[in-house]
């Protein structure tokens, strides 16, 4: 057998050279050219400089044109909203902005700059103006408290019986409750107008239990004051501090009235045509609920009422949010009821923001006016929608995301107990 090779030999007074391994890298014969004093190398004796462009990716080929590319796809979109959507809002606030009479383009060298004396016409300035928009807002207000938290329950409860185990012929009851959403507006506010005569279904429905319907679409009282007046209050003769004290050009007493009978019949009829949309979106969030969740629920003993409380709820605050937040913009934009029904009447008691920014436009020829009405209903939808977001906030994921923001801020100045760390 062949002893091994001892290697060279050692000389005592030499340290031993380091180990070549597959890693080291022979330096090229350009590294013995004397480099400038501000060139950095690196250490294979090229310098950083050369190495940054060596990693840069090339503008050519698939990766460098991705960016040209994504825009060539999304510019018929771009171009689609710019021409249908921001361009007109554009020259709504332009209008809202001007004294254009509808006569001839807006942009003409006739039409002057009013400045914000629409607005003023309509929120400060005393006069009629003034006192159909606060009108319209009342109407509006009560209408929203009325149907928002009508149609979500009954969307809801609605949900919640096509949801049943037991339930049998489910997709004819979903097909029966979804109907009315899919129907005209305009041909079920023509029959609601009969049913809601003096001489209609409800009226003769009304008279075989002794109770006399009043004229729907006739009478102006609202029902706070027609429950004050069977309460013995004189409604002719309002008290005077608050028949004597205006807010925006309207009497407290009639921002109380209520909501008039009139408006209450399309009411019902909203809410009876709204409900099925929201019970499909229900519906879809309680099947993706996990029935082990359920079960568990049921097991520890929990109550039908305890288990919708604390565990289905919950799980539908998305849902939740998202109907409300529908309901709420559908509500302050109430128009095709409003046209088709009563156009107002009686005695402006149904006349909404929508409806006098067209009747305004439309029939007055106060462009600037309408379109002043128009971005006023514009910010008070965005606000209402901030409030209800705020109201209905995760709070548990607020305060994780205000003490990840408060340790951030901390680290910022270097006070906070991660400074300084690495």
């Amino acid at each position: 057998m062949s002893e091994p090779n001892p290697g060279p030999a050692k000389d005592p007074g030499r340290r031993p050279a380091p180990a070549r391994t597959a890693d080291t890298v022979k330096a090229p014969a350009s590294s013995s050219v004397p480099r400038g004093p501000g060139r950095a190398t690196g250490p294979d004796g090229v310098g950083a400089a050369g190495a940054g462009r060596g990693a840069r990716a090339p503008r050519g080929g698939v990766r460098g044109r991705e960016w040209l590319a994504g825009w060539l796809f999304v510019s018929p979109v771009l171009v689609v909203l710019g021409l249908f959507l921001v361009v007109p809002i554009a020259m709504a606030l332009w209008v809202s902005l001007s004294d254009w009479n509808g006569q001839g383009s807006p942009f003409s060298s006739g039409v002057h700059f009013a400045g914000a004396r629409n607005y003023e016409r309509i929120v400060t300035e005393p006069g009629l103006a003034q006192s159909d928009f606060m009108t319209s807002l009342r109407n509006n207000a009560y209408y929203v408290l009325l149907v928002v938290p009508l149609q979500t329950a009954l969307a809801l409860g609605l949900a919640l019986l096509v949801n049943g185990r037991r339930l049998k012929g489910k997709g004819f009851f979903r097909t029966a409750y979804y109907f009315p959403s899919v129907t005209s507006s305009v041909a079920i506010s023509v029959v609601f107008l009969f049913i809601f005569s003096s001489s209609g279904v409800v009226n003769s429905l009304l008279a075989k239990i002794g109770v006399d319907g009043p004229a729907w679409f006739a009478d102006p009282r609202g029902i706070i004051h027609l429950a004050l007046g069977v309460l013995g209050v004189n409604t002719d003769a309002p008290p005077s501090a608050l028949a004597g004290t205006s807010v925006g050009g309207l009497s407290l007493w009639d921002w109380i009235s209520g909501p008039s009978v009139a408006m209450c019949a399309i009411i019902i009829l909203v809410v009876w045509t709204t409900a099925g949309t929201f019970m499909l979106m229900f519906l879809a969030a309680l099947q993706d609920i996990p029935l082990e969740v359920e079960e568990a629920a049921e097991i520890d003993g929990t109550g039908r009422w305890q288990r919708f409380r604390h565990v289905t709820l919950p799980m539908l605050k998305p849902t939740l949010f998202l109907v409300l937040t529908l309901g709420l913009i559908g509500t302050w934009q109430v128009f095709d009821q409003i046209y088709v029904m009563s156009k107002g009447a009686p005695a402006k008691t149904t006349l909404t923001p929508a409806f006098l920014s067209y009747q305004s436009s439309f029939t007055d020829n106060e462009w600037g006016q309408g379109s002043a009405i128009a971005f006023i209903l514009f910010a008070i939808i965005v606000a209402m929608t901030l409030l209800q977001r705020f109201v209905l906030r995760d709070k548990d994921e607020a305060r994780a995301r205000a003490a990840t923001r408060r340790a951030a801020r901390a680290a910022r100045s270097g006070s906070g107990p991660i400074a300084g760390t690495a």
